[in-house]
């Protein structure tokens, strides 16, 4: 008996199911229309893009990416929705998904090791939370940061890191690392026992240190650090969200001398 997934119809969506299983261990999965246009954008290598209704997929590209609608029509393949459904753990409500071919760990090393940098790296320290290192990857992207690396368990290239970033992986250096591993430069570390941020200039070369969201800088990354900065906050309030406090400590570089690439 044919397996359900492998037809669709006259049988069209077999070939890219079956291409799709073969991929789909040791590629990225891009989940949804803006996912996969970032990543085009960024020059990710797309082999394999489906959706289940290509009419309608081609037409918000004609909408929100008119530079990509040629490559998307080259790329997409209509499959039916349930087949559309059966590959993804969650469908997207754009019912766009694709796979991408992972950037080399030893690429991006070389981009976060390389110097002078002109723009930071985000060091997220021990992260717990999947959609909030996503949305960090994010902001750094459209800051034009150097690149985020994460210290600690979390696959910042878990395909929940890479909805929450929205394809935006491409756009800068992720990595994970060991905190002995962590490219060179001085590291501004957030805390709120530090010098109030306000008062200090991020240099590009800066890597910016931000504890995990339950228990803050680990005792490595403080080590570390040459220098203990702090967000400004009303007291009695506790914490920011991690990416709210990336995304005010990014502003300030920015704001201070930085620059967005």
């Amino acid at each position: 008996m044919n397996d359900p997934a492998d037809s669709g119809t006259g049988g069209s969506a077999r070939g890219p199911v079956s291409d799709w299983h073969r991929l789909a261990g040791t590629s990225v999965l891009l989940d949804g229309f803006h996912a996969l246009k970032h990543a085009l954008r960024f020059g990710a290598e797309v082999p394999l893009a489906v959706t289940a209704d290509r009419a309608a997929t081609l037409a918000l590209a004609g909408e929100l990416a008119a530079d990509l609608r040629q490559p998307l029509a080259a790329l997409l393949t209509e499959v039916p929705e349930p087949v559309y459904a059966s590959l993804v753990p969650r469908p997207h409500p754009t019912a766009v998904a694709a796979l991408a071919v992972r950037p080399s760990r030893e690429g991006n090393l070389r981009a976060l090791a390389r110097t002078p940098r002109t723009a930071p790296v985000v060091v997220l320290d021990q992260p717990r939370n999947l959609g909030n290192a996503g949305a960090v990857i994010r902001l750094a992207a459209g800051f034009g940061a150097t690149g985020v690396v994460t210290t600690g368990t979390l696959d910042p290239w878990h395909p929940t890191v890479v909805r929450g970033g929205a394809g935006l992986h491409f756009a800068t250096a992720v990595e994970r690392l060991d905190v002995g591993e962590l490219p060179p430069g001085p590291l501004f570390a957030l805390d709120p026992e530090g010098e109030d941020i306000r008062g200090v200039k991020l240099p590009a070369d800066a890597l910016l240190a931000f504890g995990s969201e339950r228990s803050g800088l680990s005792t490595s990354v403080r080590a570390r650090a040459d220098h203990l900065v702090a967000l400004p906050m009303r007291p009695q309030v506790s914490s920011y969200n991690l990416a709210t406090s990336v995304a005010m400590t990014l502003y300030h570089w920015s704001a201070t001398g930085g620059a967005a690439a």
